[in-house]
């Protein structure tokens, strides 16, 4: 038992981000499903738009305050951590819209399906850049 909470506290960092990861994937997956999917209210680009902000900003929050414990207090450090955060978010929003044009677009695969391994590799891309880039020890 020990043992694995070492295991836990040692890797607590990758295991909040997943846990957290998880519930961004979640709310996306919902709101595209919802509009574009059950729906059909708009086509599956502004669909992942929509669901990529509502999602971006919840895992805003989420990695600042639960995942990478960010204490950044001055008003420059958080405007310039959020930008950082924006910036490579964009990044794997082109991802995210090339994977779904291959897939839905091109391939005509079940848009769900290719949605939900469209976010596994996006979730893993963001956790690097969020590691790497926006939420580095200084």
């Amino acid at each position: 038992m020990k043992e694995l909470r070492i295991l836990i506290q040692k890797y607590w960092p990758f295991i909040s981000y997943l846990i957290f990861g998880g519930l961004t994937t979640l709310i996306n997956l919902i709101i595209f499903y919802e509009l574009y999917t059950w729906h059909h209210l708009i086509g599956y680009q502004w669909a992942t738009f929509i669901a990529w902000l509502f999602s971006v900003l919840f895992a805003y929050v989420t990695n600042k305050q639960f995942v990478f414990n960010s204490h950044q207090k001055s008003k420059t450090a958080v405007l310039r951590e959020l930008e950082s955060f924006f910036f490579f978010r964009i990044l794997s929003l082109l991802l995210d819209f090339a994977i779904l044009y291959i897939g839905i677009g091109l391939l005509h695969a079940n848009s769900f399906i290719v949605k939900l391994i469209d976010n596994i590799l996006v979730v893993v891309a963001n956790y690097i850049f969020s590691k790497v880039f926006i939420f580095k020890e200084k």
